[in-house]
């Protein structure tokens, strides 16, 4: 997977092939430098998968959950497995025990979509089936996203 993003206007576009790539798989770790856009990315591809709540950064609360708005559209992401999204940020975490303590299997084994930021902080933990996702910004601004 590689899509370029020139600008913010493009954003929606950029989620919509993101969503259109990802097949059965439902860990996405997202990684990137603190302003890469992971949370915009994120917050893209979870408009563009029908979610209406609002959708921020879990920088506090650690985990939000949302769920699919438009399951049909995206009925083979959602066929077998939950309508629900979560969306970690682990930038937060001090130490491993804070992960096990929230019941971090209970999530990333649930067969819904998980979306991860920081993951370095948690390298050890992710399912070894979680797609590794790189956001860089490039000198002229646009942002790299590939996994």
């Amino acid at each position: 997977m590689n899509i370029q993003i020139k600008s913010i206007n493009e954003i929606r576009e950029a989620a919509r092939q993101f969503v259109n790539q990802i097949g059965d798989r439902r860990v996405f770790a997202f990684y990137g430098t603190m302003g890469a856009g992971k949370t915009t990315f994120i917050k893209a591809v979870c408009e563009e998968l029908g979610v209406t709540d609002v959708i921020t950064s879990p920088t506090f609360a650690i985990v939000n959950e949302y769920e699919a708005g438009d399951v049909e559209a995206h009925s083979s992401l959602f066929t077998l497995h939950s309508s629900l999204i979560y969306h970690f940020d682990f930038y937060r975490i001090k130490k491993l025990e804070e992960v096990y303590d929230m019941g971090y299997e209970d999530y990333f084994y649930s067969g819904a979509l998980c979306f991860i930021e920081w993951p370095e902080l948690i390298e050890e933990l992710l399912p070894e089936d979680a797609v590794k996702v790189s956001i860089i910004e490039q000198e002229d601004g646009s942002r790299q996203v590939t996994a």
